[in-house]
């Protein structure tokens, strides 16, 4: 396969896999997320893992092409193993040799998804063009991590990935003794867990995808919150994107702009002052 080979719809697949959980705490910010995503895949054929099933006037059954095949796996929760156990339920169902990831809090690019494949046909092909943005920074401001492998920006081959974590559950079939730490993207602490090793590869496609640091994370829930890491550079514009101050605007309802302007803290003190 040519080192540049691009994604056509016979050759990737989309799954897009999701704890249902900002529909109930900000639909505004995932409506966002979703319109951004149907003009980042195109024509590309989407499978959507959700927790409920989805609705009529759902908008990514506005996506070009076919319209998604819908996976629901019911109410089982929101954690780090169900990530995994969804993306898999996804990838049975996937038809093309690979498959790229999506999550619900992430602003895709086009690029991402239409870039390029892996170069062999069992490596995990990880895009490291991805910057994020944290709510709660003030002012706001973009950050990029160098280096870190993260789950939803990777386009696996599709058969590889359903062995390599069908090998992992078959190790753990108790998965209350999963190690969770270790348990992580294709490429990272398999030594650990004492599975296959699987190899990898990174790129950079030519727009970066932007994602959301935010409350209603499950990283921030159980892990950081506000101390998070904010990454090696700090970054007032990105090319083809908004500023940071108007790409929270699609986080945040237009009644509460005003408070892009504040910390946290000084949100909560005008709050209590009775100035907000």
């Amino acid at each position: 396969m040519s080192k540049h080979s691009r994604p056509t719809k016979e050759d990737l697949t989309v799954v897009y896999y999701t704890s249902n959980f900002l529909e109930g705490t900000n639909p505004y910010f995932l409506e966002n997320t979703k319109k951004q995503l149907v003009q980042a895949i195109g024509d590309l054929p989407l499978i959507v893992v959700s927790q409920l099933p989805m609705l009529e006037d759902d908008l990514l059954l506005t996506k070009e092409g076919e319209p998604p095949l819908n996976i629901c796996v019911g109410n089982v929760g929101r954690s780090h193993l169900n990530i995994y156990k969804q993306i898999l339920a996804g990838a049975r169902e996937v038809k093309t040799p690979y498959f790229a990831t999506a999550e619900d809090d992430i602003l895709y690019s086009y690029a991402h998804f239409h870039s390029r494949l892996p170069n062999h046909k069992e490596d995990f092909l990880y895009d490291m063009n991805r910057i994020s943005i944290f709510t709660w920074t003030r002012p706001p401001a973009f950050s990029f991590r160098h280096k870190r492998l993260v789950i939803n920006q990777l386009i696996a081959p599709t058969k590889q990935y359903i062995k390599a974590f069908e090998e992992r559950f078959k190790k753990f079939p108790d998965h209350d003794k999963i190690p969770l730490y270790h348990f992580s993207e294709p490429g990272r602490y398999e030594k650990h867990l004492g599975v296959t090793v699987q190899k990898t590869d990174t790129f950079m496609s030519t727009k970066s995808s932007i994602v959301f640091t935010h409350g209603e994370a499950l990283g921030y829930m159980e892990n950081h919150g506000e101390r998070k890491a904010k990454g090696d550079l700090r970054i007032l514009e990105v090319e083809g994107w908004a500023k940071p101050k108007d790409i929270l605007k699609l986080y945040y309802q237009p009644k509460d702009w005003e408070q892009i302007e504040y910390t946290t803290k000084e949100w909560q003190e005008r709050r209590d002052n009775g100035l907000a």
